[in-house]
């Protein structure tokens, strides 16, 4: 397809008409069209299309139906109905009333369009477009989390994916090449791969299960060999369901030297970041937070919290679901770069920190990371007794450490940790250590003298400096304000359906969570037009009884 049309959409005199005398206190729509003019411009999206083919529909248009789509929770077939139908998203839209719409099937090529490396730019325009409207803009304060999101697939146990992944391959080639399956099936794959998977139809037995994964692994194997066999067309193993076989049979068995396959024990099996969860959506995986274990991925929400200004959503990263959170960290402030919208404060949870993105995100990007620093780890910090690092005295310009009892270290080399962050062990002397009257209260290695591991000066004096404000009311009273960042996952979760991924694969499941952030965005500067205030914190009726008669 391609893009020809750069217009603004104006609204048509009949359709501004129709619709004042039907909506005359404004809907959504109307308030949104009224204040920010046409959000998308075709121009914006000429990225998606070529120069030549048939003409595409208005970009700028589905962008806006898409968004307006997930703000209301509607389907694919009722958002077209809606754009032939509703008086107010005509005038959104800028369409004559006697627009009939175009076929539901456009709105899933779009978004494919879009998920094709494009994801970020609908949230990106939008933002671009109340940056103009003075609704945001970069410094102040902005906050951050994450929460979990189960993939749209069905959680299953080892035996039977093995058993899903040979029939979804077997699916995919009789779509293929329904003639070549035909004389290389076997009578039995029917019987077994001709149904869903179930786990109450597989043996209870450990024996019998062990031989059934057997069995399944044998057939796979077969399907393989006869996919790599000479004649065989060479792009069948470039079908997915084919490629998805040989990945997940990789993770699931072992092979002997002469080929036999052996059956991964639990313990055997790769880590859950490496292994694949389902054999209909690559990129979804097992992780745990909390004790709380789910299948899917990791949405990290960004927004503004500035007194005066509507709080809005200025970033959605989408991870696989074992992402750790301290990793997306600097990936959040780049895409917040990109657009502008850096912030000077910003205020994050314990997962988000660390001492070295203590001074990276000051160096790099000055921003300032308010949340709780990470403590220190050691027995003696935690037991509150003995000495830790802050009772021994650093001469960083003679690579020397005091210990309490006035001796020195003689040994001091930088290093990386397991995470590949810079460091410098220290060491004492046995001679000193051994019999010094403190011993207990320093070390409870029997033999060895005491060790320290210092972080790099820079990231050492930030944490410490951290970890000593954040004992302050004035910190506290600041770091409170993050606490609203729960309010807008809650938001997102329970009115927009952020929690479950309504289609397969990280680019797509990224493209919900930007167009329920854009839609989020709608909504909250709907409401700031209105003159909606932000609800109350909920809380128990007791509590709110005693509130009252203090």
């Amino acid at each position: 397809m391609s893009l020809h049309s750069a217009q603004h959409h104006a609204v048509p005199v009949d359709t501004e008409r129709v619709c004042r005398a039907a909506f005359p206190k404004g809907t959504l729509c109307i308030r949104i069209r009224d204040a920010l003019g046409t959000v998308f411009d075709d121009a914006q999206f000429s990225a998606l299309f070529s120069r030549r083919g048939r003409p595409a529909l208005s970009p700028g248009r589905l962008t806006l139906v898409s968004v307006l789509q997930f703000a209301e929770g509607l389907s694919d077939r009722q958002a077209a109905d809606a754009v032939r139908g509703r008086i107010d998203w005509k005038y959104a839209l800028g369409l004559e009333l006697s627009d009939a719409g175009f076929d539901f099937s456009v709105l899933s090529e779009f978004r494919a369009r879009l998920a094709d490396g494009h994801g970020d730019l609908v949230l990106d325009v939008l933002l671009r477009r109340l940056n103009d409207a003075g609704l945001v803009k970069a410094g102040g304060r902005q906050r951050t989390d994450s929460t979990h999101v189960l993939a749209a697939i069905r959680t299953v146990n080892q035996l039977e994916m093995v058993g899903e992944t040979v029939r979804a391959a077997l699916s995919a080639l009789a779509a293929a090449v329904p003639d070549w399956l035909s004389t290389i099936l076997e009578p039995g794959w029917l019987n077994r791969y001709g149904h869903r998977v179930e786990e109450y139809q597989l043996p209870k037995d450990d024996a019998k299960r062990l031989a059934y994964a057997q069995l399944v692994g044998a057939d796979g194997a077969r399907l393989l060999a006869h996919v790599d066999a000479d004649g065989s067309p060479d792009w069948l193993a470039q079908v997915p369901a084919v490629a998805t076989l040989r990945r997940i049979w990789s993770q699931q068995y072992t092979a002997d030297d002469h080929g036999a396959l052996a059956w991964r024990a639990t313990s055997d099996l790769p880590a859950s970041a490496d292994r694949q969860a389902s054999p209909y959506d690559d990129d979804a995986r097992y992780a745990v937070k909390r004790g709380s274990g789910w299948v899917g991925y990791k949405a990290h929400l960004s927004e503004t919290c500035e007194p005066g200004s509507p709080n809005l959503i200025t970033d959605v990263t989408t991870t696989a679901g074992q992402v750790a959170d301290n990793d997306m960290t600097s990936a959040i402030h780049a895409a917040l770069h990109k657009r502008d919208l850096l912030p000077v404060t910003h205020l994050i949870d314990s997962g988000y920190t660390g001492g070295e993105l203590l001074v990276a995100s000051r160096a790099e990007y000055g921003v300032d990371l308010l949340g709780p620093a990470r403590q220190d780890s050691s027995w003696q910090a935690k037991a509150g007794q003995g000495f830790d690092i802050t009772g021994f005295g650093i001469d960083w310009q003679n690579h020397q450490v005091t210990c309490p009892q006035g001796k020195t270290s003689i040994h001091w080399s930088p290093w990386r940790t397991a995470a590949d962050e810079e460091a410098i062990h220290v060491e004492f002397s046995k001679r000193d250590c051994t019999p010094c009257p403190a011993r207990p209260h320093c070390t409870r290695a029997k033999r060895e003298p005491r060790q320290l591991t210092l972080h790099r000066r820079e990231v050492h004096d930030a944490l410490h400096q951290a970890r000593k404000i954040q004992e302050t009311e004035q910190w506290k009273r600041q770091y409170a304000l993050r606490s609203g960042i729960e309010a807008t996952i809650s938001q997102a979760v329970r009115g927009f359906g952020l929690r479950r991924s309504r289609y397969l694969g990280l680019a797509k499941t990224h493209l919900q969570h930007v167009l329920t952030a854009a839609a989020i965005n709608l909504a909250r500067v709907d409401a700031w037009l209105c003159g909606i205030p932000l609800a109350l914190t909920r809380s128990h009726r007791a509590a709110r009884l005693h509130a009252a008669a203090a």
